[in-house]
């Protein structure tokens, strides 16, 4: 009996030790700081900028405009499942420690260790930014594999209990709205916190083997997979090495979609986010605004216009022409808006549209200085073409036909 729990005893310590112990990168920058350049796409998914450029309104940008929501998602999805990764291997290791007590006394570094994961809500950047980010992922991902071989494969899950079954369920609905008319993710609405995840940034269940698998399946058919409901175009050469990562060799660490998450992070960052930071940054309407902006510019000029000439052949005196001005103010302001994309009031008073009126505070610093010079520009031009056109129908000579 001795001898036998002396084995287990080896084997727990040799298991306690191949679990990675991962360290924590350095944090991110304080999002209130200034910055004299606009934001990186990175520092825009790890939510380390303000509106009218923070994560949500790239999600919107990417739905509404970009019509290609589902990189974004299919990202988010894999961070997340690094995340789930990095919460079994915590989970894992505390529970070793509560099972051999004598690691903790052997190392007064054990309670820190614990803490030295990531957060779990911070989505990291592409996995080769940073060396030592690649490195952590790298060693969260060997242990993973290893332990896959130890327990032989064994990835039998049951449907309750588990935090992965319950993401299953939902996903396995097939009720998914349209992209024109999808939410944004709930994470977005409470800060980056979602319901799943407690105030010590551990999930409300616990993280189980099978979860891990049952996220990476989830992934798999819902973006990967030829004809999935959200599927995304990868080269043909790695979506085959995933799929036979994952159904054939039976992997779920998240080195399997280090490719797929840098080809759709390059993708997002040379295809969509310059469109987003020239719709932000330098103005503040969304399409369907500037055409509305553009209908109303051409209908005030084409009424400042018909009337004006018909007030001169009408010789109609100064003070009735005065009325004048309300149209070529509304016209001229409104193609003003629609060239440059930016209603120059409501930018002055801070406010940024992200869908149809439906407005924001300008709460980036850089940009907010930004657009303050961008719309005292238009403002200014409109001003003057206005005042030019008031003044050349107004005191221009009349003549009765």
């Amino acid at each position: 009996m001795s001898t036998a729990l002396n084995g287990q005893g080896q084997t727990t310590n040799r298991r306690s030790q191949m679990i990675p112990q991962i360290s924590s990168p350095s944090p991110p920058p304080d999002v209130e700081r200034r910055r004299n350049r606009l934001p990186t796409l990175n520092e825009v998914l790890q939510r380390q900028t303000m509106a009218p450029v923070d994560l949500f309104s790239f999600y919107i940008y990417m739905r509404d405009q970009q019509r290609s929501v589902d990189y974004l998602d299919f990202w988010l999805d894999v961070t997340q499942h690094m995340s789930l990764c990095r919460h079994y291997v915590r989970e894992l290791r505390r529970s070793v420690l509560i099972e051999t007590p004598e690691l903790e006394k052997g190392s007064k570094r054990s309670s820190m260790i614990l803490d030295q994961f990531t957060d779990p809500n911070d989505p990291a950047g592409p996995s080769t930014y940073k060396d030592d980010t690649k490195t952590s992922n790298q060693q969260l991902s060997a242990y993973l594999r290893q332990e896959r071989q130890e327990i032989g494969g064994n990835n039998q899950h049951s449907p309750h209990s588990s935090l992965g079954s319950e993401q299953s369920g939902a996903r396995g609905s097939g009720d998914r709205a349209p992209n024109a008319e999808r939410l944004p993710r709930a994470s977005f609405m409470s800060n980056g916190l979602q319901n799943s995840i407690t105030d010590s940034n551990s999930p409300a269940h616990t993280v189980a083997r099978a979860d891990l698998r049952v996220s990476a399946e989830n992934i798999l058919y819902t973006y990967l997979l030829p004809g999935s409901e959200r599927e995304i175009i990868l080269p043909q050469g790695m979506l085959n090495d995933i799929i036979a990562s994952i159904e054939e060799d039976g992997r779920d660490d998240p080195e399997v979609f280090d490719a797929a998450k840098d080809y759709t992070f390059q993708a997002m960052e040379r295809d969509a986010f310059p469109g987003f930071l020239r719709s932000k940054a330098l103005g503040n309407l969304v399409p369907p605004s500037i055409f509305v902006r553009r209908i109303l510019g051409l209908l005030g000029l084409f009424g400042g216009f018909w009337a004006g000439f018909a007030l001169i052949f009408l010789d109609k005196p100064k003070h009735i022409r005065c009325w004048l001005i309300l149209p070529f103010t509304i016209g001229v302001y409104c193609l003003a808006s629609d060239q440059y994309s930016i209603d120059p009031i409501l930018a002055l008073l801070g406010f940024s549209e992200y869908t149809f009126m439906n407005w924001s505070r300008i709460r980036e610093p850089f940009v907010r200085r930004l657009l303050n010079k961008r719309a005292s520009m238009v403002l200014a031009c409109t001003v003057l073409i206005g005042v030019a056109l008031i003044v050349l129908f107004i005191f221009v000579p009349g003549k009765r036909l």
